[in-house]
């Protein structure tokens, strides 16, 4: 404890400083937001410890809590409010994006399961008994599974 006391006695702003860009770097490197939230938290202590050299370490450590924790729930309640939109919403949601297409069966659907080609690849197809070559509807998307209908 001794040994820590030493060495938070000289905490300087500088040292927040470079806490705020290493939670910056891995804010880049983890998929992740929350480390960009204890930056914003490190870089509040970093700011006022430079403009208040006399604070002590312990009050440096609690304006970077509150900082950080203030900044977290700010930060998702703003993000919650305004959320991000994209011209792909579905970039990552594949399955997704064949709701609503029409498309041949590859194999017959027996027993509640088939499967059909979607351009370069094949998907299990979920729906009512029906023979190869059928023609169906994406109507929904489960897992790696595509849930359809008889077109037509």
């Amino acid at each position: 404890m001794e040994a820590l006391s030493t060495l938070a006695g000289h905490l300087v702003f500088w040292h927040w400083f470079i806490l705020a860009v290493i939670f910056l770097g891995l804010e880049i490197l983890l998929p992740t937001t929350y480390m960009m939230w204890l930056a914003f938290g490190a870089a509040v202590a970093g700011a006022l410890a430079w403009l208040s050299p006399a604070l002590s370490w312990q009050a440096q450590l609690v304006i970077f809590a509150l900082a950080s924790v203030l900044s977290t729930v700010l930060g998702r309640w703003l993000i919650a409010r305004h959320p991000i939109t994209t011209d792909h919403p579905q970039l990552n949601r594949r399955g997704q994006q064949y709701i609503g297409r029409v498309l041949t069966l590859d194999e017959a659907i027996v027993n509640g399961r088939g499967y059909v080609n979607v351009d370069d690849t094949r998907w299990r197809a979920e729906g009512p008994d029906l023979p190869a070559g059928a023609r169906v509807s994406v109507v929904a998307v489960d897992g790696t599974c595509l849930v359809v209908e008889a077109a037509d």
